[in-house]
């Protein structure tokens, strides 16, 4: 088997200063390899550094997931500067951050892609442990990035909290990509933002009026479409409509008039004794009829229901 090298898995600027390998795994010690770093105030080079005893015995030894991710603590010797201790920096980590950057891109997609619980969810099976509310707060921070002008973009609202709140999300549909959450699913609020974005021509929109007049107002020559998610629905609504009416006809058609209820879903199976019961009201209600029982009658009678 193959000996693991362990200088592949250290970023650049760092040196393995020792490998051990213990029952939880391997602990890989590294250290930085310059001697001497630049203040961030003045940018003089310091190489004077805190004692391991100043700082109780743990100078320049952290953990990303557990603390601050610093170096040792230099000093900064010249007269002119005001910061006299400072923590080294390192390209791998941004300053007071408890993971690295790397670690930290895969906390952002893992919230981006699965939202908060779930992530956190899977973040603890990757043994990265971070909360919902952290993984929500990092996509808060780092926000959208910036996006070239669109041109077709497509507008819908969504759910902060189903039935009680909720806001609006624009898409770029040439790019597939989200450029905009905004707060609320008012007109206003989606007309100020389309008011900004002069060049688009297309957008698709749910079948509601309040974004109708957003765009007509902002975007007076924008062409507006019906999404696709709404063509499909407002055709398979149409659908079933048209096939509703017709089920007797189609199941003479296809000579499958007798259904054989083995051969039903549990769901299929209510729908189908709801459809028995009322053609049995029916029949009753015809056969009354045709005994010349007035219709209010023949409703009320026994074994009958409105329906």
């Amino acid at each position: 088997m193959q000996e693991l090298d362990f200088s592949e898995l250290v970023p650049r600027g760092f040196v393995v200063e020792s490998a051990v390998k213990d029952d939880g795994g391997f602990v890989i010690t590294i250290r930085g390899m310059v001697t001497a770093c630049p203040c961030p105030m003045c940018g003089s080079a310091c190489s004077r550094v805190h004692s391991p005893e100043a700082l109780g015995g743990s100078s320049g030894r952290r953990r990303p997931d557990r603390a601050d991710f610093a170096g040792p603590s230099p000093f900064c010797d010249a007269e002119a500067c005001v910061r006299r201790i400072f923590a080294e920096r390192f390209e791998v980590v941004e300053p007071r951050a408890r993971r690295t950057s790397r670690l930290d891109d895969v906390v952002h997609c893992l919230a981006i892609t699965l939202g908060g619980r779930p992530a956190a969810s899977l973040s603890r099976r990757l043994n990265v442990m971070v909360s919902n509310d952290t993984l929500l707060r990092m996509v808060r921070r780092r926000g959208l990035r910036s996006f070239p002008p669109p041109s077709i973009v497509g507008i819908d609202d969504w759910a902060w909290r189903r039935n009680h709140r909720y806001g609006t999300l624009i898409c770029d549909l040439e790019r597939r990509a989200t450029i905009a959450l905004l707060p609320d699913r008012e007109p206003a609020t989606a007309e100020a933002w389309l008011a900004q974005q002069s060049q688009i021509c297309v957008v698709a929109r749910d079948r509601g009026g309040g974004y109708a007049v957003a765009a007509q107002r902002a975007l007076p020559h924008a062409i507006q479409v019906a999404d696709r998610w709404h063509l499909m629905e407002n055709a398979s609504s149409a659908f079933l409509d048209a096939v509703r009416k017709s089920m007797r006809q189609i199941r003479t058609a296809m000579g499958a008039s007798v259904i054989d209820p083995s051969l039903l879903t549990f769901a299929e199976k209510l729908q189908y004794e709801g459809y028995l019961r009322r053609e049995e009201t029916n029949a009753a209600i015809l056969s009354l009829s045709k005994q010349g029982v007035a219709s209010r009658r023949s409703c009320a009678a026994p074994g009958t229901a409105a329906g």
